[in-house]
């Protein structure tokens, strides 16, 4: 992916764990759960140097995403009213993050219907790929998309986090998985 220069960075406590969110001018670009799979270079650990991103934990939408995600995790949003800036994936990826902003809280998805959902109903592969490397975790609901068989597969946060997530919006009741 390719960020935007502009971009800064914060980090949130969210009861899955912590998170660092990142914006650019134009938006929320970037929500992920820390040391989840498929972090920018620009948040590991070992990057060093001018690639690193700015701390502005007061900058608009960062602070506006932060309240949203508080709401969220107390139950009382349902849904996010927030600028994104998606621009740094390609344009297949965006078309799967978009079709993924249309599933409804409360339901989940599977890679073939969002396949086919964006016209191209042979790409559930490449849509998973996609689907993988959402850049606004939570926000863009990756986490409401489920096998063919209505199994919970691989999300970058962690099984554990999508679990969590779903029970927390009232699709999975956890004692019905133990």
């Amino acid at each position: 992916m390719k960020f935007d220069a502009s971009i800064v960075q914060t980090h949130f406590q969210s009861p899955f764990g912590p998170m660092v969110l990142a914006a650019t001018t134009q938006g929320l670009a970037g929500l992920w759960f820390e040391r989840q799979r498929h972090l920018p270079a620009q948040l590991l650990a070992e990057s060093t140097g001018p690639g690193v991103w700015p701390t502005d934990p007061e900058h608009p939408v960062l602070k506006q995403t932060m309240q949203q995600l508080t709401e969220y995790f107390a139950g009382q949003r349902t849904q996010f009213d927030l600028p994104l800036d998606l621009t740094g994936g390609t344009a297949f990826q965006q078309s799967v993050w978009q079709a993924l902003l249309a599933i409804p809280l409360g339901t989940m998805a599977s890679y073939g219907q969002i396949s086919s959902c964006i016209g191209k109903p042979t790409a559930v592969r490449a849509v998973g790929a996609a689907v993988g490397r959402n850049p606004v975790s939570i926000i863009v609901p990756c986490h409401r998309v489920m096998g063919a068989d209505g199994s919970l597969t691989g999300y970058a946060g962690g099984l554990d986090r999508k679990t969590a997530l779903l029970h927390l919006e009232g699709v999975l009741n956890l004692k019905d998985l133990f």
